[in-house]
């Protein structure tokens, strides 16, 4: 199926307000991780005991945030779980430094204590009835959470050198260092949007964008295979126009690949609830970021770097596709 059908847009004309596009949203994210909102973590990653409570009547989630002030519990975090039908909040206290089993019994009694003396519902509840039911209760310790962190941090660092070793062995080492410039600014902008929107980084969102390296990584080699390809029979064509052909030739497959997954993320987004809306976000940011970067990040830094050599007065680099046996 062709979506668009000769298609001659000049994108590497547009290549300065690419890179303005990705500054401003790069730099707004560099600046957000450092001086801001820093990159919020989950519990996962920093430890802590994680407290689900059940109410009986729709919970007021700054009525809960005012007893957790009132009772002297600081850097919590309030969110609701689940359907708003189900009535449910998750509250994260900072980790402890005592055991797994006592601080299991600390956080059910401190919030059960918070919440019976300090909160107070729309509709007191019915006597022995407190108005609320502690569902589950979970701690992460703080090593474990250090171990997940250099773990995903290694995982990151592991999937775009395997990815720059295979591209130099299939095309060449420029194409492979143009696709891992590509993902890591897409990385850098999907965390960037977490740390802006102050949403929590978890072990999903760790994997959404591991997800993401590898679907934006497929969707660069599609490019450069159709540029490789376009080389050889068009030896004597300027590359700026070989690049903007061959993302033309392959922008249908493009859209409607990448436009596919993105309206399903969406509807993830949209309809999956607080558990997968930190995994869902990032796709939904990572797979628009990662269809762009193919196109605007990845591509022009072949041109770019093919531009260099020539006025060093070097040969061109970038092979052409070999002659198919018969």
């Amino acid at each position: 199926m062709e979506l668009f059908r000769e298609v001659k847009v000049d994108w590497l004309g547009k290549k300065w307000y690419f890179l303005g596009f990705s500054l401003i949203f790069s730099v707004a994210g560099v600046l957000s991780l450092l001086f801001w909102h820093h990159l919020p973590l989950d519990v996962d990653f920093k430890g802590g005991t994680v407290v689900r409570v059940q109410f009986d009547q729709a919970p007021n989630l700054d009525r809960i945030r005012a007893a957790a002030d009132k009772a002297g519990i600081k850097d919590a975090r309030i969110q609701t779980y689940g359907q708003a039908a189900d009535k449910e909040v998750m509250i994260t206290l900072p980790a402890s430094s005592t055991n797994n089993e006592t601080a299991l019994d600390q956080g059910r009694a401190t919030i059960t204590n918070t919440l019976a003396q300090n909160y107070s519902p729309s509709v007191e509840g019915t006597p022995g009835n407190p108005g609320f039911t502690i569902r589950s209760v979970e701690v992460v310790g703080p090593q474990v959470g250090a171990q997940l962190r250099k773990q995903a941090l290694l995982a990151t660092l592991y999937s775009l050198a395997g990815m720059l070793i295979y591209l130099w062995f299939r095309f060449e080492l420029i194409y492979g260092v143009a696709a891992v410039v590509a993902v890591f600014h897409d990385t850098l902008i999907t965390v960037g949007a977490f740390s802006l929107m102050d949403r929590e980084v978890s072990l999903t969102v760790i994997a959404a964008i591991l997800t993401l390296i590898g679907y934006s990584m497929n969707d660069t080699i599609v490019v450069f295979d159709r540029i490789r390809e376009n080389l050889r029979l068009s030896r004597r064509e300027p590359l700026a126009d070989t690049v903007n052909r061959s993302i033309n030739q392959t922008l249908s497959r493009t859209v409607l690949t990448s436009g596919l997954t993105f309206l399903t993320a969406l509807s993830l987004y949209l309809f999956g609830g607080e558990v997968l809306r930190g995994f869902s976000f990032a796709l939904v940011i990572g797979i628009l970021i990662g269809t762009y970067s193919s196109i605007a990040v990845a591509a022009p830094m072949l041109v770019a770097y093919q531009d260099w050599r020539a006025k060093r007065g070097k040969a061109a680099i970038l092979p052409a596709a070999k002659r198919s046996k018969a």
